[in-house]
């Protein structure tokens, strides 16, 4: 069991919580800037636990769900703070670290046993940058989908979108650069650990579906820019596909034989 994990994740927990109460209540110039740096403080903190982890371990924390969670909640924080100095949109500061508080309890909740040792197949120097970069490509994408249906309730209130589907298509082209580079990761990985770029796993199939949905609303907005319902709609379907990627997958029975189901532990 890994040490003082409980601590971290509450003194984590608190600061966010503390920095989002600054940020939004009340707002003054002082007050909003001193919830930044408390939110800032969160993210160096759990930042110096997940380094601190790589090398407790002696290898990356990305073999099991529970350790890709940390990623998760890191890359959320941080994609929060990093959105909102540039389009300065108050409710994706909230969304990012409602979403990383909540996995960080998750986490919190169901705490694992970490374990040195690596199968052959994760030895591969194509596994680190394949699991980072997809985890960082879902957090970015997890924000498109809120903006999406912020889309969607902006339009039933017959309200103008045109702001926020210029946002939703900067994240979403952002969000599937890094997808794409997950595949390619994931392809030269596997040609190394098994022999094959691709094999139509459970785990590769919907991987493809989940990039195919997200070329979908590419291409959508460049051949129909005028047609946002249909692109917010999208960008919501597009996500719960990717979740079933994520997670989903790996409780079909598909999936038993499947070559990623290390990540299952």
């Amino acid at each position: 069991m890994l040490i003082d994990f409980e601590y971290i994740a509450m003194a984590t927990f608190v600061l966010w919580i503390l920095g989002l109460l600054f940020f939004y209540f009340p707002e003054t110039g002082k007050v909003k800037k001193a919830g930044l740096w408390l939110l800032s403080f969160g993210i160096i903190l759990f930042t110096a636990y997940i380094i601190n982890l790589w090398i407790f371990l002696d290898r990356a924390p990305l073999r099991t769900l529970g350790e890709t969670r940390l990623w998760y909640t890191f890359f959320l924080s941080v994609l929060g703070m990093v959105f909102y100095y540039r389009w300065k949109y108050k409710w994706l500061i909230g969304y990012s670290f409602f979403m990383a508080g909540l996995f960080l309890a998750i986490n919190y909740f169901s705490p694992e046993n970490f374990s040195k040792t690596l199968m052959p197949a994760l030895q591969s120097y194509w596994f680190v940058p394949h699991v980072i970069v997809y985890i960082l490509a879902y957090a970015v994408l997890a924000v498109s989908a809120v903006i999406g249906i912020r889309g969607l309730i902006l339009l039933r209130r017959k309200n103008d979108t045109e702001s926020v589907i210029q946002t939703a298509d900067n994240v979403v082209y952002m969000g599937f650069s890094f997808l794409t580079f997950g595949l390619l990761f994931g392809a030269l990985w596997a040609k190394e650990a098994w022999g094959h770029y691709w094999t139509w796993d459970p785990k590769e199939t919907w991987a493809f579906i989940t990039w195919l949905f997200y070329l979908l609303y590419i291409h959508l907005r460049l051949q129909y820019s005028k047609k946002h319902a249909l692109a917010f709609w999208i960008l919501a379907l597009a996500f719960v596909v990717l979740l079933i990627c994520w997670f989903g997958v790996n409780y079909l029975p598909s999936a038993q034989n499947s070559v990623h189901t290390y990540t299952n532990a």
